[in-house]
This record gives C-alpha cells, structure tokens and sequence, in this order.
C-alpha cells in the first residue's frame, strides 16, 4: 500500500504554487505519463470548488483511465482529490499550500493500491521515483510561468 510524503520549500508565494496544481487542464503540457485530461463537471460551493475530472496516463504501451473527484479549496490553499472509477482500488491525493516569509511549502500526499495485483505489483516497485518526478513536475511548471530556483527539499 504505498503512500508517499514529501514537503519543499520553494521561493514561489503558496498562492502561484496552488495556482499551478489547480489548473488541471494544463496537466497534459508537464505532467509525466498525463497524455490527456479532461474535466467532466465543475461545482461550486462557497469559496470550494469540485471538479470531476478523467485522466488517461499512458506509459509505454500501457494506457488506463481514470477518474477523480477533486476538491479545490482556495481559502485554506488546499487542493485534495480521490479515485471515483478505474483500476485503482484508491488514489488520494492532498496538497496543502503553506505562505513563507520568502515563497512557501508545498506539502504533498499521494496514497494509493491497484485493484489489479499485477499492476500493483509493478507500481509499487518504482512508487517512490514516480511520486518523486510528479512533485518535481509541478515545481518545473511553476519554474516555466514564474522563473526557477529550488530552495530546498525535504523528504519524510
């Protein structure tokens, strides 16, 4: 059952860096193995937004859909989704914004099991690295619109 935590620290300001992983459709343009994305439904509750949004993440010749129920919550600079519909058992994801004196920290979480134990088998193997490359895709895309500069890292 993986599940992988990581926080950097990064001189983007808490808002810039929730605006980069709140702007889904984008994934396709940054994201490893995110060929295409597309948001179903979009709702909005007070300052909360929720998306329904599919992805097909394709590596070499395997390709999978899958949908998730995102919440994105501006106020708090929290940004959480969970699995509704395809091979996985669970996929949760939490990312959580927090402001600095100089740019802020970027919390990340992602829990997750294949229902195909095979899959699972596989994924587990190269889970961390893969989890690892998604952070450090969020934070080039944050380079690419903002200009560069990691500050710091920090796994737990």
């Amino acid at each position: 059952m993986p599940l992988h935590r990581e926080t950097r620290i990064v001189r983007y300001t808490a808002e810039q860096m929730y605006a980069v992983v709140a702007a889904m459709d984008r994934y396709p343009e940054f994201l490893p193995w995110c060929s295409k994305l597309v948001i179903r439904k979009r709702e909005k509750e007070a300052d909360v937004e929720y998306l329904t949004a599919e992805m097909l993440v394709s590596y070499l010749a395997l390709q999978e859909n899958y949908v998730s129920r995102v919440r994105l919550d501006y106020p708090a600079l929290t940004i959480e989704a969970r699995h509704i519909e395809g091979p996985f058992k669970r996929l949760d994801s939490r990312w959580r914004f927090v402001p600095l004196a100089k740019g802020s920290e970027v919390h990340f979480l992602i829990d997750f099991a294949f229902s195909n134990p095979l899959l699972s088998a596989v994924a587990n193997a190269a889970f961390g690295l893969v989890a690892a490359k998604m952070q450090q895709a969020f934070i080039a895309r944050a380079d690419a619109l903002y200009g560069d500069s990691l500050v710091a890292s920090i796994n737990n």
